[in-house]
């Protein structure tokens, strides 16, 4: 057969089709073939897409058939600089999640003790659910508090999610459940990154990954420590590949022996839950041997600052300690005066640029990791000495003004009782070595969602407001003293001429967040409609949780989420939702949450809580954006639309919306100005909900004619920038962050260009790629990649110089030139911050053990645990149990995602992946007399799940304190109602404690203790 181009591309084509749609038992017929592989115009038609698991955030092309409206190939965009058109397993089988027969076609209601789902149609379902809503609320709602001071707060109602919505949806939600009152407002940041948040805001001023995922190639050394990204987010591998190809060193830490660890330089094994120990002992590593950056640390750094007297550490405690009864949530906690800087007489920091002073950072740093010796770290970790001095060794050297080492971390650092400090200290390690702000440097975060970032951005969670405003509390009465009580510490850091202090402007955001949410309201009016917090009070996860353990709520919002699997103490979440008295769970597919009445162990007859199910749209079938973890802003268009009846997230929320606000509108209730005076009327088109529109509002408009430095802006022009942003009600912005996404040049986030200049090409910036926030920059703090003369410390990768009028390159963080202004713009005092006295732990980090741990002391301290730790005094804990002598940890395979809710319902993977299992090594196998393969049963103090035993050199005994201790891991991605017949097993998460860190309440599920025996 004679084979020109034309041909050749078409049977490759058809080969590929034919390979994909094998598996279904599908095998296209010769004419279908050629249709196939033309996927020409007049039968189908491509969109664009970003793919809806982890936060890498590749590219997709969907080919939708034009007369069926289904979906019939996915596959990765080539265009797209990150994947590139290359995607991981999850991202491959996007086709199969959206064209699914489990997906329900329609709403579901199970009654009140009944046995089965039935089915109903959309106008009933939320009819009846806006019945419960209005109920519940007009029911719980508080108007003062027993202080008497106002609140306006819902008390009767939770939210957890979402993470797996679109920005648009976000923003919409988060309003809608703040107009309702709730303050029980949580999700998947809460149980992933959340102590992210507060370890970089505390350390740079922004809670965000500082670089992105290109930027990873520009590295001379790659750290992978508390996260595997080969196989959790594969496509972000491509770049550290890129980056050893150029010389780049790897270096990965684990308790297992991972993909990433098969590609890296140095692998060390450590006992889950040390590395703070560890890289305490690589910051005392720098400090010995004076290989700090010494002019970075001096321009940039608050090292040189003097701390006050009566800041001081003893054995475990910092000053100001107060230890907490059992009644308490908290364990104990720090009068955070004490830990205060020595001030001048104009009330700013003193300084001592010769490092000499005993009080100045540098050298408190240098005398609280004294004691992080090698064999005392080698001790506690359980690490190889020699391969902690040659990690120490190799990384340190990134500490040359032209070099640059950057860290890969996610949930091996995250979910810890010290998870705010993990990422603190290495924080800290990177401000030392000039690491910060430049190409191929950061701290970066790998967000496991594909917009758990924007979705925090968006506040959906109960401490914060959008664009990381703060919720008010109730000792804030109204809005001047709101305002007054944000903006002091930084009009005081202002004071320093070299201070920018950013969040001065806060009365210009918080003004235009609230003309965004309430159009027709004052500031002052609107403010008074927000729900407030208890004074002291936080409403965390585990604490909601605890909270419906004790019947204290009446309705449930589980919206993208799936706590019945995700949250920490699974079987105790589970027991919690029968206390409800209604539930709605939004999702794709029926799962262990909406179906919790007739999980394992429940008997439904016995079961009151009424439940909804709305089943929505997978992200190919809807538009909107996302924000991936490097804080790319993507937009992805509807491709085929809905399968069944089933409605995109924010057709859902505004449908329900309407129906709430037509009761109030007829029969009044409790408290109804906020809920008829949301601005939910915006954000809708022709057919319901308008992700344009509610992007447009997110970015913000002018209110009226506005004059600025002599430039007219007309009423209902786009604000193009947050710099413009007003506090006398003239603007109007759902999230200042976002202000430039999208504006009168157009949708930002759409925007699809390559195109460079030789600058921005030398590092791979991507600047007319999507839209970045803030203002599109794509290296957070970039000026401090810059002596004070503007000049770069690494010429040959700068990301932004100046050249005598302005900077070039990357957007600068600030504009001011050279030497005005200090880098790091968002804190008060401008400097990167080794010393944090923020942090509710102490402004160093410090070793503690994990809450549950086989050791009853460590070599450090007399202190066991965080002393400020969030538990629940009632719930025991194993601490140098016998019963329970493995350190245990929970992990994540490439084949499925998050609790499995959807890759266990996509037949591909699930063939790929099948069940839970077990890590162990097989010394411990040996001597528990377990084979490979057999089934055994592994327990904690909290429950116990079957696993199959998969014995292995990846993991393998370490010495810890003169003792052998072993460690097993599991997958936490399974659950009983998929696979229907429950081959797969259930969730990991039924071994895991409710105890959290004090700084976020983040549960601690990477280490606890356990034990495995054979069935």
């Amino acid at each position: 057969m004679k084979i020109n181009r034309r041909r050749f591309l078409k049977l490759t084509a058809a080969t590929a089709v034919a390979t994909a749609f094998g598996g279904l038992g599908f095998v296209p017929d010769a004419q279908a073939l050629d249709r196939v592989a033309m996927l020409g115009p007049k039968w189908s038609r491509q969109t664009t897409s970003i793919c809806p698991y982890c936060g890498v955030g590749c590219g997709l092309i969907v080919n939708t058939d034009l007369k069926t409206r289904r979906a019939i190939n996915t596959e990765g965009d080539p265009d797209h600089p990150i994947n590139e058109g290359s995607t991981c397993a999850k991202g491959a089988s996007i086709w199969q999640l959206a064209e699914n027969d489990e997906r329900p076609p329609r709403p579901r209601y199970r009654a009140p003790y009944s046995t089965e789902w039935k089915e109903v149609s959309w106008e009933w379902a939320l009819g009846e659910i806006a019945k419960r809503v209005k109920k519940t609320r007009d029911a719980t709602f508080t108007l003062k508090n027993a202080k008497g001071q106002v609140v306006n707060r819902c008390n009767g109602i939770a939210s957890v999610g979402s993470a797996a919505i679109d920005n648009e949806e976000c923003w919409a939600y988060q309003s809608i459940l703040r107009s309702l009152g709730l303050v029980y407002v949580e999700h998947q940041a809460r149980i992933c990154h959340s102590s992210t948040v507060p370890a970089l805001a505390e350390s740079f001023g922004r809670g965000a990954m500082t670089n992105h995922w290109n930027d990873i190639a520009n590295s001379d050394c790659v750290l992978v420590m508390g996260s595997n990204a080969a196989e959790n987010h594969p496509i972000s591998f491509k770049w550290v590949t890129r980056a050893m190809h150029k010389g780049a060193k790897l270096i990965n830490l684990d308790p297992r022996f991972t993909r990433t660890s098969s590609r890296a330089d140095l692998h060390c094994h450590i006992r889950a839950g040390t590395d703070i120990a560890i890289l305490g002992g690589l910051i005392k590593y720098i400090l010995d041997n004076d290989l700090i950056q010494k002019d970075y640390v001096l321009t940039h750094t608050n090292g040189s600052t003097l701390v006050g007297e009566k800041f001081g550490f003893n054995d475990g405690l910092f000053t100001g300690y107060t230890k907490n009864g059992d009644d308490q949530d908290y364990a104990g906690s720090y009068d955070k005066s004490q830990w205060a800087f020595d001030k001048d007489s104009d009330g700013l920091p003193k300084k001592d640029p010769s490092l000499k002073h005993p009080r100045c950072v540098i050298n408190l740093l240098k005398k609280h990791y004294e004691r992080y010796d090698i064999d005392t770290v080698s001790s506690v970790s359980g690490a190889d000495k020699q391969k902690l001095l040659e990690f120490y060794r190799l990384y340190s050297a990134t500490g040359k003004p032209d070099k640059a080492g950057t860290i890969l971390y996610a949930m091996g650092w995250t979910q810890h009782t010290v998870g705010v400090q993990y990422i603190r200290t290495m924080a800290m390690v990177q401000l030392l070595l000039g690491n910060i702000g430049v190409a191929g440097g950061g701290v970066n975060a790998m967000r496991g969602e594909s917009n758990v970032q924007g979705s925090t951005d968006h506040a959906l969670l109960w401490h914060l407001l959008p664009g990381y405003l703060a919720t008010p509390n109730a000792g804030l009465a109204d809005y001047k003293t709101y305002i007054d009580a944000k903006t002091t510490p930084h009009l005081e850091g202002a004071k320093d001429p070299m201070s920018a202090a950013w969040w001065q402007n806060t009365p210009k955001y918080m003004a235009s967040l609230l003309k965004a949410m309430y159009p027709n309201a004052t500031a002052e009016q609107a403010y008074a409609w927000l729900p407030k917090a208890e004074d002291g009070k936080t409403y965390t996860w585990l604490q909601l949780f605890d909270a419906m353990s004790k019947s204290e709520f009446k309705g449930f919002f589980a919206w993208g989420m799936n706590p019945a699997c995700g949250g920490a103490n699974a079987g105790k979440n589970r027991k919690a939702m029968a206390n409800l008295d209604w539930m709605v769970n939004v999702n794709i597919f029926d799962n262990e949450t909406g179906s919790f009445w007739r999980g394992p162990g429940q008997d439904p007859k016995k079961i009151k809580t009424e439940v909804f199910f709305l089943p929505c749209a997978v992200s190919i079938e809807k538009e909107g954006s996302i924000i991936n973890s490097g804080r790319w802003m993507q937009w992805r268009y509807e491709g085929p639309v809905p399968r069944g009846e089933s409605k995109s997230d924010g057709h859902i929320m505004t449908e329900l919306y309407d129906a709430i606000r037509s009761l109030y509108a007829k029969e009044s209730g409790a408290f109804p100005e906020p809920i008829k005076n949301l601005s939910v009327d915006m954000w809708k088109g022709g057919h319901g909900f308008d992700a344009h529109k509610v992007a447009k509002l997110i970015n913000g408009h002018f209110t009226r004619d506005v004059t600025i430095d002599g430039k007219t802006y007309k009423k209902g022009t786009q604000v193009p920038s947050f710099a413009l942003l007003q506090d006398d009600g003239s603007t109007a912005s759902g999230n200042w962050l976002y202000c430039n996404s999208y504006t009168e040049s157009g949708n930002m986030a759409a925007r699809r260009s390559k195109e460079q200049t030789p600058e921005q090409a030398n590092i791979g910036l991507f600047p007319n790629w999507a839209w970045c926030w803030p203002v599109n920059r794509r290296v957070l703090y970039n000026r401090a990649s810059c002596d004070n003369t503007g000049k770069p410390y690494a010429p040959q990768k700068a990301v932004v110089r100046w050249d005598g009028g302005k900077w070039i390159g990357d957007v600068p963080d600030g504009g001011w030139a050279p030497g005005t202004k200090y880098a790091f713009i968002m804190q008060a005092a401008g400097l990167g911050q080794l010393y944090g006295p923020g942090r509710q732990d102490g402004p160093f980090p410090e070793h503690y053990e994990p809450m549950e741990t086989p050791f009853k002391a460590h070599s450090f301290s007399k202190q066991l645990n965080n002393p400020a730790v969030l538990r629940f005094a009632r719930e025991a804990l194993a601490v140098a149990d016998p019963n329970y002598p493995l350190v245990a940890t929970t992990f994540r395979v490439t084949e499925h995602w998050q609790t499995g809710h959807m890759t266990r319902h996509t037949p591909w993977l699930l063939e790929a992946m099948p069940q839970i299992f077990v890590e162990m090594s097989e010394e411990l196998a040996r001597e528990r007399g377990i084979e490979n393969g057999e089934k055994v049963m592994v327990e904690s103090i909290r429950g116990s799940v079957w696993a199959v035993a998969m014995v292995t050199k990846r993991l393998r005994p370490l010495t810890v304190m003169g003792r052998t201790t072993h460690q097993i891991g599991l997958p936490w991605h399974f659950g009983w109602q998929m696979p229907h017949d429950g081959s797969g097993g259930d969730s990991a998460n039924l071994l895991t404690p409710s105890v959290g860190d004090p700084n976020t309440g983040i549960p601690e599920t990477k280490v606890f203790v356990a034990n495995v025996r054979k069935l």
